[in-house]
């Protein structure tokens, strides 16, 4: 480039000081280039790390969800009390549907004094000691009727 700088001096089309200028142009477009490309890359990075922050607090919060749901799980099938041999229909509201349980006669009054509790688990219901309903509302107070 120097070469074709030089013989374009010694012809006489361009003088020094034009010769110099586009030179400085020349620079400051290479820095510019330079510039925006490193600021492109830095934007992507940003942009990159954002959307990585997100998913992972995304899956965070799945987990935490499943780990609720396992911990729900886990409380009424240790605790659900069995109703077999039960007499009395037992009838209650779920979702503005009455629903109709069977059950034992002291249970019947277990429930009417708050001592046991309604829970919806799977595709039915259970009974439970009203402090495991209270665990359970304290995670989904969806399930605990």
């Amino acid at each position: 480039m120097s070469n074709l700088k030089s013989q374009l001096l010694k012809s006489g089309l361009v003088d020094a000081k034009r010769a110099k200028k586009v030179h400085q142009q020349q620079l400051e477009a290479g820095k510019n280039a330079k510039n925006e490309t490193k600021e492109a890359v830095q934007k992507a990075m940003a942009e990159k790390a954002e959307k990585d922050r997100l998913l992972n607090l995304q899956r965070k919060e799945e987990q935490e969800k499943k780990a609720i749901v396992a911990q729900i799980k886990q409380l009424i099938e240790s605790n659900k009390i069995d109703r077999a041999g039960g007499e009395v229909a037992y009838q209650f509201t779920d979702d503005k549907k009455i629903k109709k349980l069977y059950i034992s006669d002291v249970q019947f009054s277990q429930i009417t004094k708050g001592i046991i509790a309604i829970v919806r688990f799977a595709d039915g219901y259970e009974l439970v000691p009203a402090r495991v309903a209270e665990k359970i509302a304290s995670r989904d107070a969806n399930l605990v009727l």
